[in-house]
């Protein structure tokens, strides 16, 4: 029995150590995608000024829901050591990788024995998506997970693996647990809702579902009361921005959520052998926590799909990992078929068929994770160069951005550019401000003015008075944009200074 343990034992460790090995040379590199130029604007911002930093985005004092506990950390990081925030976010990048590899195996220890059952469990995370490629913060898949390890995402569920983990055991524990912890308990779930807001949402519903499940009695619940209380002082007094605030955020930040309700099937249908997991956890214990959690996932994004309140579709990540996390323990001898195993004391056969129906599951499993890895496999291109890899490889790699690094030795902190949305969710992140911010900002109350001040400015045949008044508005000195024969289509109030990748140029306003 010991060996027919180890077995699989080793192999499933095997792949999650290659696995936290490809993401750790992905930081070395740290590709551009996404919202890091945000994130690292927000380092930015700290490392000048930890007090009163303002707009991390545009040239304005206002707070924002970026300056979290984690980038507060990080800034103080930049402003002590002096390095440059691509680097510290690096640093940042293998604490919150450490984080979640840690989380996982913590949190997996809770619901299995089986030593295979972290490490396969941390394989499942990572691979068992769908078949169509996506990348989003607070989505586990390798490909997303390698753009977006950097990100105060990543952090924030790594933090909610250990704080689930910590929370199912003080439950257990009961009233025996001093107040101390569920104060802890208290705190560390502030910190999560306050370093990413809708991993804090997945973190909550996985915490519900553990105490629910648990069936815990008045004791415990008053505890669970004084901790609740206990997060809920931590968010209010939160000096960096008003976190309750957040609940009336809307409009453009459910437009650019609708596309998680796309291609569902394409994108998840791996997902269903993990569902298949919790329909056999669930037959087996109507209360498993995985399952209350998946319950509760389902719940919130169907509603914000129905609702038309699709960042509720952020949530998405509670219907994914309970399922997830099924699959990876649904290896322990007799997880399935026979009386629970608990860590200590690992289930036994509970019917002849066992060891069949084993094989099938091990088969099926073994299978949907080849298929996720190698839907993937484009991910291998962020630390192996392009034109080493093999043709069918090659051809699912993705490019990174490039960044904006050419027009550093003209730009300086704290000039303003007028810029697209495009480049203006990278141009901050060395150090400049922007005219409108690459992404909705609740906190900005002239938000909407200054995305139709860039348009103006951009608009085809905008005479020269426009342009001018929208420049001494918000003082801007540069414009990004991509090249049209000398700047002749944005006037004589520019001229070219340098010119970029993919044809963009680098004009400095004339005064």
């Amino acid at each position: 029995m010991r060996g027919a343990l180890r077995r699989p034992s080793v192999v499933a460790q095997v792949g999650a150590g290659l696995v936290v090995v490809l993401l750790l040379l992905v930081v070395v590199r740290l590709p551009w995608a996404g919202d890091l130029g945000m994130h690292a604007a927000t380092v930015q911002r700290l490392r000048h000024d930890l007090v009163d930093p303002g707009n991390p985005l545009v040239d304005a004092d206002t707070p924002s829901p970026y300056y979290s506990p984690w980038m507060l950390v990080l800034g103080c990081v930049a402003r002590v050591t002096g390095f440059s925030v691509f680097v510290v976010l690096r640093i940042g990048a293998v604490v919150a990788l450490g984080l979640f590899v840690s989380g996982v195996w913590r949190y997996v220890r809770t619901l299995s024995a089986h030593p295979a059952a972290p490490a396969l469990s941390l394989l499942c995370l990572v691979f068992l998506w769908g078949t169509s490629l996506f990348t989003w913060s607070g989505f586990l898949g390798l490909n997303s997970l390698a753009l977006t390890v950097s990100y105060p995402s990543v952090f924030a569920l790594g933090l909610a693996f250990h704080f689930w983990a910590w929370l199912a055991g003080a439950v257990r524990a009961g009233s025996v647990r001093g107040w101390g912890v569920w104060a802890g308990l208290g705190v560390l779930w502030a910190v999560i809702l306050l370093c990413h807001q809708f991993s804090g949402v997945v973190a909550s519903l996985g915490a519900l579902a553990t105490v629910v499940a648990a069936r815990v009695g008045g004791a415990v619940w008053w505890r669970l009361g004084v901790g609740a209380l206990v997060g809920v002082g931590v968010l209010r007094v939160w000096p960096y921005y008003d976190f309750f605030a957040l609940a009336g955020a809307g409009g453009d930040l459910e437009a650019v959520h609708r596309g998680l309700y796309r291609d569902l099937v394409g994108r998840y249908w791996l997902v269903l052998v993990g569902v298949a997991a919790l329909g056999v956890r669930w037959w087996r214990d109507r209360w498993d926590p995985l399952v209350l959690f998946f319950v509760l996932g389902v719940v919130v994004v169907g509603v914000g799909g129905v609702s038309g309140h699709y960042s509720w579709g952020r949530a998405v990540p509670a219907v994914v990992i309970p399922a997830q996390i099924a699959a990876g323990v649904g290896v322990g001898v007799g997880e399935f078929w026979g009386r629970p195993g608990r860590p200590g004391r690992p289930g036994w056969p509970g019917w002849p068929g066992w060891k069949g129906l084993r094989g099938v599951w091990a088969g099926v499993l073994c299978g949907a994770l080849v298929v996720g890895g190698w839907t993937q496999v484009g991910t291998v291109g962020y630390v192996v160069p392009r034109g080493v890899l093999p043709g069918v490889v090659a051809a699912k790699y993705r490019v990174p951005w490039v960044g904006y690094h050419w027009v550093t030795p003209w730009i300086a902190y704290g000039d303003v550019v007028m810029a697209r949305t495009f480049a203006a969710r990278q141009i901050p992140a060395y150090g400049a401000y922007t005219v409108a911010p690459g992404y909705p900002d609740f906190f900005l109350p002239d938000e909407g003015r200054r995305g139709e001040a860039v348009r103006r400015y951009f608009a085809v045949g905008a005479s020269e008075g426009v342009r001018r008044g929208i420049v001494r508005a918000y003082g801007v000195r540069w414009v990004v944009d991509r090249g049209d024969g000398g700047g002749r289509g944005l006037g004589s109030g520019v001229r070219v200074v340098a010119r970029g990748p993919g044809g963009q140029v680098l004009y400095e306003v004339v005064r």
